[in-house]
């Protein structure tokens, strides 16, 4: 019975008397008026709805996708027809590859998972490597109805990239200086994959956590990493000194050869100017070959003459024979005396 039949039935009984039925179906129409109203005030609480600023609003509709509603207030239709999900679709979640955290802390405590960190190298050695994978929403819709477990496709999916980029890598580079290539390597085939699996989340970012060997043999490996660094150091030693050395022989050989270079430029210059001054003194010559002869004669005689006891006789007068005894004379004075002993 309609709410406007019940109000005309207790007008009738109003106008008739009965107080008793009147008050009856007073209160059976109270009771409809707050029912009506409860039942309105339940379609209208469940009928709008507001998303957040960092949600999306997924609308279903008898369980299957309708449509995505935008950050604000919004209406649909009451349970059971649509049902609305809101994920967050700003947040950055995280999951953990090859440990779990026990206790955040502080101090945090750790428990580690072997079947996920142990992988092999491209060199055939295993390594342990733990990471974390960071993501958040990218598609709603693929989000929450084209994977039952998220979560479960990612880890399994991040776990085989890791161990695709790790077994194109050799220990020594994953140990050491390799962390940030395969952070970006894991990273990117990781979103490949998720793509293809269209789950609809980005991955924002893999952080490795603790790369080393395995336990059992991590003794060894610090030997080998403390005998690499040597080998460095001994190798920047070297380096140094040969820059040292090769800077200082390289000047000493330059000075040498300026050196040599001086040296040949004045032999090739005195050469020069004894041959001019040997062809002026030809010319010369040539003009008086006569004096030029003697006096050539007579500085032969000086220099040969020089600092020796001289003595001097005339053939031409053999009865008496003039010997002087000379000393410390030059040709000059020699061929003066001469002169003197021919005119007696």
């Amino acid at each position: 019975m309609s709410l406007f039949r019940k109000f005309r039935k207790i007008r009738a009984v109003n106008g008739g008397g009965d107080e008793v039925g009147t008050t009856r179906s007073w209160g059976s129409f109270i009771q409809s008026i707050i029912i009506y109203i409860i039942l309105g005030a339940w379609i209208l609480s469940s009928s709008f709805y507001i998303v957040e600023a960092d949600e999306q609003g997924v609308v279903k509709r008898f369980g299957k996708y309708s449509r995505t509603d935008k950050p604000g207030i919004h209406f649909k239709l009451p349970w059971p027809i649509e049902e609305v999900q809101k994920p967050k679709v700003t947040q950055v979640k995280r999951i953990e590859i090859g440990f779990r955290t026990i206790d955040p802390g502080p101090p945090a405590r750790y428990r580690e998972v072997p079947e996920e960190s142990l992988m092999l190298t491209g060199d055939l050695n295993i390594v342990s490597s733990e990471f974390i994978v960071q993501y958040r929403i990218k598609n709603p819709e693929e989000y929450l109805f084209n994977a039952k477990d998220v979560e479960i496709v990612l880890r399994d999916a991040a776990e085989a990239a890791k161990r695709q980029v790790v077994g194109d890598k050799e220990i020594d580079y994953v140990l050491t200086v390799g962390k940030a290539e395969i952070q970006e390597e894991v990273r990117n085939l990781l979103q490949e994959i998720m793509d293809s699996y269209r789950v609809g989340i980005y991955i924002v970012a893999v952080q490795l956590q603790d790369v080393q060997p395995p336990k059992p043999v991590i003794g060894a490996f610090k030997d080998v990493a403390s005998a690499k660094e040597d080998k460095d150091k001994f190798i920047n030693q070297a380096e140094a000194y040969r820059n040292q050395i090769i800077p200082r022989a390289q000047g000493e050989a330059q000075k040498l050869l300026n050196e040599a270079g001086a040296y040949k430029t004045e032999k090739i210059n005195r050469a020069e100017g004894e041959a001019d001054r040997f062809l002026k003194v030809l010319e010369e010559s040539k003009k008086a070959e006569d004096v030029t002869r003697k006096r050539l004669y007579l500085e032969t005689m000086e220099s040969v003459l020089s600092g020796m006891d001289k003595f001097i006789i005339d053939s031409k007068n053999s009865s008496s024979l003039n010997l002087l005894e000379l000393r410390g004379k030059n040709s000059e004075e020699i061929l003066k005396e001469l002169e003197e002993i021919r005119s007696k």
